[in-house]
């Protein structure tokens, strides 16, 4: 069994292929380690530049099409065999001669991950780094899991870790999130970022609603995964009561001989206690679906981290 597993995720990267692995190689000559290569369907040559490397640690996983960068991780880190688990983009941003010192922390036990911060990060300033600012702020401050540099690919993992951080859709932008979740401990260290050499960026401006969107789920994952029925619940019953009230005070008036057919303020009334029903609902709807989700797979909502 290697001790490192290096998982890098490529999607049109010919050109950065053999001066990646050729780093990784130098970087962690002294340890034992595979490098697994995910190619989320690239279209260029690729998936033959890997096949063409001969290297005895080298692994390739050519998925059927182009599923994302986070489910491309997942196959990568489902394959990996390694004690610590290695992500990195296959640009060349990321450079493997962090790696040694990042796994060492990782070593001591007092860290389950050790994410990479840019600090001297090589992109524009427009339309990477102030939007990269922007959301580490906000994720930052929304999440409560305190890093300063959300986007840098570079983290090292304990294996047990990583095979249970369930990357579905998009969520690789919040590892750390997720990783916090899990009850793992986090910290964070500088790393070299060099300039893209070879190759264009695969992001843009547009994955901004994408993360505005996973945020919003990973709040909920955060506060009320397994306690839904506190956010449904509490949101129906105060729908619920506000209709209540605008419906007693319509009928009060009623009986007072006023007319009310027609009134806006009863349109608002009746709206308010069916949607609160709503939400009651869908919340004990959720409450059921997460014991189905821990119940049958013999899973517990709560995770031991020593026992003496």
């Amino acid at each position: 069994m290697p001790k490192l597993s290096i998982v890098v995720t490529v999607y049109n990267e010919e050109d950065n292929i053999r001066p990646l692995v050729e780093a990784i190689s130098q970087a962690l000559a002294d340890f034992s380690y595979e490098i697994i290569y995910v190619d989320d369907g690239s279209t260029d040559n690729t998936l033959q530049v890997l096949h063409s490397l001969d290297h005895p640690h080298l692994k390739s996983i050519e998925l059927m099409k182009n599923y994302g960068q986070s489910l491309a991780l997942m196959a990568g880190i489902d394959h990996a065999s390694g004690q610590f688990i290695i992500t990195m983009d296959g640009d060349l941003q990321n450079d493997p001669t962090d790696i040694p010192h990042m796994v060492e922390l990782a070593e001591t036990g007092k860290w389950d991950m050790v994410a990479g911060e840019r600090v001297n990060r090589q992109d524009g300033m427009v339309l990477r780094k102030i939007p990269s600012r922007i959301a580490n702020y906000i994720i930052r401050r929304s999440s409560g899991v305190m890093l300063r540099d959300y986007g840098c690919a570079l983290k090292v993992f304990r294996a047990g870790l990583a095979k249970e951080l369930g990357l579905y859709g998009e969520l690789h932008r919040f590892i750390p999130v997720l990783a916090s979740l899990e009850g793992a401990r986090i910290t964070q260290v500088p790393v070299k970022h060099h300039a893209r050499q070879f190759g264009v960026s695969k992001y843009g401006l547009s994955r901004t609603f994408k993360v505005v969107s996973d945020l919003l789920l990973m709040l909920f994952f955060k506060r009320y995964m397994q306690k839904p029925m506190h956010l449904f619940g509490n949101v129906g019953v105060i729908l619920f009561s506000i209709g209540l009230l605008i419906n007693l005070y319509l009928l009060i008036l009623k009986l007072l001989g006023n007319d009310i057919w027609g009134k806006p303020l009863m349109i608002v009334g009746l709206m308010a206690i069916l949607a609160g029903v709503q939400f009651i609902t869908i919340g004990i709807v959720i409450e059921i679906q997460m014991r189905t989700y821990f119940e049958s797979q013999k899973k517990k909502p709560y995770k031991v981290r020593t026992l003496r």
